[in-house]
């Protein structure tokens, strides 16, 4: 059994409050992250060609696109790509494999790949489904990247749009969609939200919410370890998980109940956390 697993188990939890994996289980609804989900529910019912969600890595975006997907009504047809790349013609494959779209014989240049996703939208709307893609790390792709995802939502059926995006990606996603040669695709964005850092109120509160979801009390960690947490991980929810992982398990080791300051400086101090962020402490 893993050390972790031990921690869990001395603390008297179900499991561990602090994984790194994404857990719409676990999501601590912040303001701002309910803003977000709130964002990203008008993009889908308001059928806006494009929606975008950005954020530091690891502020809890992929999250936020779990939870979107477990709550999508039956009638959408879903897609979700990560990290693609490519030229003119291999993004379009892995759009047509984020959908499952069976390969075909035949003629596999760019022209005809675009036809089968044509008709592939025009069958999803004939059976009155709408589909909406999902590209999670969209600041990996390039200018020509998202352009060629950009004319996808050229294909249209009368005044109904066939296909809806959900952008998501860091921060210079945004700045890569203002760009003056993004003009089209920034003015089919309908709807945006910018995640920043979670507040030291915020952090207190997370810490609480992951830690009482996981069978604790809620008052494993005394306030000022939180607050020492929030100045050290700068409020990026994936780095406060690694920290207070860590401490948990120290404290599992010491045997002790209560994560203090002096743990959470243990931590600090034996450099097994690796995520300081030399971050102000967020007001």
């Amino acid at each position: 059994m893993a050390d972790s697993d031990l921690y869990a188990q001395y603390f008297g939890l179900t499991e561990r409050p602090f994984t790194l994996l994404p857990d719409p289980s676990l999501i601590y609804w912040s303001a701002q992250h309910s803003r977000a989900l709130t964002v990203l529910r008008y993009g889908l019912m308001s059928r806006a060609p494009v929606t975008l969600v950005s954020g530091e890595i690891g502020s809890g975006k992929t999250t936020l696109v779990q939870a979107i997907l477990q709550e999508m009504d039956q009638d959408l047809t879903v897609g979700l790509i990560s990290n693609a790349q490519g030229g003119r013609g291999e993004l379009l494959q892995w759009v047509l494999n984020a959908f499952d779209v069976p390969a075909q014989d035949g003629p596999t240049d760019y022209v005809s790949l675009f036809q089968r996703f044509q008709n592939f939208l025009l069958s999803e709307y004939a059976a009155n489904r709408r589909v909406v893609l999902i590209v999670d790390e969209a600041q990996n792709l390039s200018s020509e990247g998202l352009e060629e995802v950009r004319m996808l939502t050229n294909i249209n059926s009368n005044k109904d749009e066939l296909i809806q995006l959900i952008l998501v990606g860091q921060p210079e996603l945004r700045d890569i969609v203002r760009a003056p040669n993004m003009r089209q695709l920034a003015q089919r964005v309908a709807a945006s939200f910018h995640l920043g850092p979670l507040s030291e109120t915020d952090v207190l509160a997370y810490i609480a919410h992951r830690l009482k979801e996981s069978g604790g009390t809620g008052e494993e960690f005394q306030p000022a370890a939180c607050s020492l947490i929030h100045a050290h991980t700068g409020g990026v929810p994936r780095l406060i998980n690694q920290l207070c992982d860590f401490s948990m398990l120290y404290a599992w080791s010491e045997d002790e109940n209560v994560i203090t300051v002096a743990i959470v400086e243990s931590v600090l101090k034996d450099g097994v956390f690796f995520g300081d962020t030399g971050m102000e402490p967020t007001p």
